[in-house]
């Protein structure tokens, strides 16, 4: 039986051949009967157990931690560290391979790869881990530097040269864009650039190139990754970059090149949005959003980008879209906002409409009434579904006036209950994105400086934490919202304690960004969390966030919500998960003992 073991099963697939034999060589098979105490609490380990058949329970002092099956590995703790925080104990009828104790410690001391298994920490493991999944599962782009792809290359020009000039040079070396020097400054000019000069404004071909270059040029190192690139041409609506390495100007990146190396573009669905001149145009673009998100995934770009482009995008189709309905003086005396994860920049699937508005003043009922239907209406049409909580712009509690809202922060403050929490929650994630942005930003200062000094208020918000139980190991006959099966809730019962738990100690900070990601940066700065433990956290959500978008994207229709099935998970990927939420755990016992939740 040993001859059968697999050794494509992480972390033996990082033993050498002659590891992978030696492994072999050493297996026994040992059975265990239901209740049999296959290790105890606190002893050394004499062997490395793999489940063949059966299931493990482990457990510490406060119960069941999470069920072991098919394939999965125990005790690693109690191998390289002579003892175990917990008992493990066989449920039902057990078979497992047993790996001698000295031979997996001398494969671990031979193979820095295979030890990373057993001591890195969660964070490096999660990440490292992780790529390595990817890596088998997914295309090149992962890995693909600026360098791999087709540069045009870095000619110059001073500012005082002529359009002639530039476009014999253009000619001479087959590019359509080149660098132009004045003093330090660095910028670029197009053949676009000249030919709109010459033949549209009947220019001189003598006149100097400096008049016409462009000096917000964005850059973008060749060491980077394609899918940076990607990101820099969407959120700054750029069709070329200028590639460097270190402060050298090295080449640049077209639109079309990255587009041949690509399957599909983020930055064409980007182009698509900003030409829109019917909303029929934006529909087409909005099903392109979706269509993205399947692209980038397969080829193997990382959650996080995947969320930016997807955020960014689906930004500029709502503020491309009110451009279309809203009056001309309600766009610029009034500010478009989103909401919960496409406010955090965290949305990776269409979902449904999370949006409001800000206005500077109030607005005749009828104008206003015209357009809250126009815009959630058209939105409905372009496939996002009306928010259940109606947090909407057709909703006059989310479109309305500035001092109405304040107002309202007001009153929640002053008589908070469950909405007055979920509404500070909904307006502390919000991102302005069209019209007056500083309509916003007058609303979170106001928002932020009410809560000085608010503990109890926070406390209660920060509460929401436990709404949820965290579903760490628990991989059979699972009770979940659809019923009995094999599946859990992540967003319930992982990615909402983190989103809220930094959102709580983000608001008591008075912080004004809005992504968690960029807000455990802010506070582990600030020492409300120690760097090492912020690392885990950021690497416990991403790779939650990443199982999510897996789930959805292999649902028929592409939004199956948050269940996450683990029989359809590999071995490493449930291992990692056990390892995220045991993050999340410790992530909620910060949170009730920094706000001292028992008291409330």
């Amino acid at each position: 039986m040993p001859k059968a073991f697999d050794i494509s099963n992480a972390p033996f697939d990082r033993l050498t051949p002659g590891e992978a034999e030696m492994l072999r060589a050493s297996l026994d098979v040992a059975y265990f009967r239901p209740g049999d105490v296959i290790l105890g609490k606190g002893a050394p380990a004499d062997a490395l157990h793999v489940i063949i058949k059966g299931t493990v329970e482990e457990r510490d002092e406060s119960g069941l931690v999470a069920l072991l099956g098919n394939k999965d590995t125990f005790d690693s703790r109690a191998l390289v560290h002579d003892q175990n925080g917990h008992a493990f104990l066989a449920r039902d009828e057990t078979l497992c391979y047993t790996i001698p104790r000295k031979v997996a410690l001398d494969l671990i001391k031979a193979n820095p790869r295979f030890a990373a298994f057993f001591y890195r920490e969660i964070s490096q493991k999660l990440d490292e881990l992780a790529n390595d999944e990817e890596a088998k599962r997914f295309g090149s782009l992962m890995y693909a530097k600026v360098g791999e792809l087709f540069l045009h290359p870095p000619a110059f020009l001073v500012a005082e040269d002529t359009i002639e000039t530039a476009g014999r040079l253009m000619r001479q070396i087959d590019s359509n864009a080149l660098f132009v020097r004045d003093g330090e400054r660095v910028g670029m000019i197009t053949g676009m650039s000249l030919s709109k000069a010459v033949v549209l404004r009947r220019e001189s071909v003598e006149i100097p190139v400096g008049l016409l270059a462009n000096f917000d040029i964005v850059s973008v190192q060749r060491t980077d990754f394609v899918s940076s690139a990607l990101l820099l041409m969407t959120k700054h609506n750029k069709r070329r970059l200028a590639v460097k390495d270190g402060e050298r100007f090295v080449g640049i990146l077209e639109e079309i090149d990255l587009l041949g190396f690509l399957a599909g573009s983020a930055q064409v669905t980007a182009g698509r949005i900003d030409r829109a001149s019917s909303q029929q145009d934006l529909a087409i673009a909005a099903r392109e959003i979706e269509a993205q998100t399947r692209v980038l995934r397969r080829q193997g770009v990382k959650v996080e980008v995947i969320a930016e482009i997807v955020s960014d995008l689906n930004r500029r189709l709502l503020s491309r879209l009110f451009e279309m309905v809203a009056p001309a003086n309600m766009r610029s005396d009034s500010c478009l906002i989103v909401m919960g994860s496409e406010g955090r920049g965290e949305q990776t699937m269409r979902t449904d409409q999370d949006n409001g508005l800000i206005l500077s003043a109030p607005v005749d009922v009828e104008i206003l009434q015209s357009f809250r239907s126009a815009f959630s209406g058209a939105l409905q049409g372009f496939g996002f579904p009306p928010c259940p909580g109606n947090v909407m712009v057709s909703n006059p509690a989310w479109s309305k006036p500035l001092a109405d809202y304040l107002a309202d922060f007001r009153r929640w403050v002053a008589l908070p209950d469950e909405a007055a929490h979920m509404n500070v929650a909904i307006i502390y994630d919000a991102q302005a994105i069209a019209g007056n942005l500083q309509l916003l930003d007058s609303a979170k200062a106001e928002l932020i400086d009410l809560m000085r000094g608010e503990q109890a208020f926070l406390a209660r918000f920060a509460r929401a934490i436990d709404a949820f139980a965290t579903p760490i190991g628990l991989f059979n006959n699972l009770i979940t919202s659809e019923g009995t099966g094999d599946a859990l809730d992540l967003k319930k019962g992982g990615i909402f304690p983190i989103v809220h738990g930094v959102r709580s100690l983000a608001l008591e900070q008075g912080l004004h960004e809005t992504s968690t990601d960029k807000r455990i940066s802010r506070l582990c700065d600030l020492g409300i969390l120690r760097t090492e433990f912020g690392r885990d956290l950021k690497q416990a959500f991403r790779f939650m966030l990443m199982l999510r978008l897996d789930e959805q994207l292999a649902a028929s229709a592409g939004t199956s919500g948050t269940l996450v099935r683990p029989a359809h998970l590999s071995s490493m990927e449930r291992h990692l998960l056990r390892d995220a939420l045991q993050v999340v755990k410790q992530f909620r016992e910060i949170i009730r003992h920094h706000f001292k939740l028992a008291i409330f």
